[in-house]
């Protein structure tokens, strides 16, 4: 079993540090000015956001949500391990996003823009970029213009083109490729340098570090939590083909979070000939 970090040996690739760190107004808009390229008047941050709106349906926690003057909405990820279909999960994320900015009876011109933006500490495409930009465009027409206003960016820590990119974001990504002791060093740039203030002020924070530790409890009473429903939906497919399961048998089931009781139970729905049987032994 990995042992678990301590806040003083997080960097900024660790998502709770890196929510932390842009928590911060001024440092999350010079991250989305360097990114983007664009100036931003302001931005308002809500960290660690969550969007959840149907139990049925895959919610998302967002490490940093930000919006602008402008109603520009801006998500940023980081992900420090590799994962699995991000074009996908960047269609997910705009998806959500969308579904919460527009009230009902709205019309479809009034959803402001927004970005995606991962920052990976791998190579999500292959391709020795330090930026991949996407965004809706015609097959057939370079002029046909589709102004859906979604636009996704994936930034590599680990690019090969560094004459293609602003030196600046060079700097920032090596940082946050930095392990532990690399991530003090000096980088030769003002903004990495105030984000090194910004780690030392938040590991030096007792308050944070109490956050941190909640976090992390809470994260391991979801995984807990997350087993327990899996197997209990487990127990009442295998009793489904028995017959009907009941209200207060499926009610009963699903708000059992003993890991142990369930795996008792599971077996025992895998052996029962009829759903009294399990009743009755359970």
């Amino acid at each position: 079993m990995n042992r678990r970090k301590k806040l003083k040996e997080l960097t900024l690739k660790d998502n709770f540090m890196f929510g932390a760190v842009m928590s911060d107004e001024t440092n999350c808009r010079r991250l989305l000015e360097l990114v983007l390229q664009f100036p931003i008047e302001r931005v308002e941050v809500s960290k660690e956001k969550s969007i959840v709106y149907h139990p049925q349906y895959k919610g998302i926690r967002l490490d940093v949500y930000a919006k602008d003057a402008t109603r520009t909405h801006y998500n940023v990820e980081m992900q420090a391990v590799q994962q699995q279909a991000l074009g996908k999960r960047a269609r997910y994320y705009h998806s959500q996003i969308d579904m919460e900015l527009l009230n009902v009876g709205a019309d479809y011109a009034e959803l402001p823009n927004t970005y995606v933006i991962f920052i990976c500490d791998f190579d999500p495409f292959g391709e020795k970029k330090y930026r991949y930009t996407f965004y809706n465009r015609c097959v057939e027409s370079e002029k046909a213009k589709l102004n859906d206003g979604h636009q996704s960016i994936f930034l590599s820590t680990v690019g090969k083109n560094a004459e293609e990119v602003p030196e600046p974001l060079v700097k920032f990504l090596q940082y946050v490729h930095a392990d532990l002791r690399q991530s003090t060093e000096d980088f030769g740039d003002a903004f990495v340098e105030s984000l090194q203030a910004s780690v030392r002020r938040i590991k030096e924070n007792r308050e944070m570090e109490e956050r941190f530790m909640i976090l992390h409890e809470m994260m391991r009473e979801e995984r807990a939590e997350g087993k327990a429903e899996g197997k209990a939906e487990s127990i009442i497919e295998l009793l489904e083909e028995l017959g009907a399961v009941s209200e207060a048998l499926h009610e009963k089931i699903m708000s059992q979070m003993d890991l142990t009781v369930l795996k008792q139970w599971l077996k025992l729905a895998a052996k029962a000939d009829s759903i009294g049987q399990f009743e009755k032994e359970m």
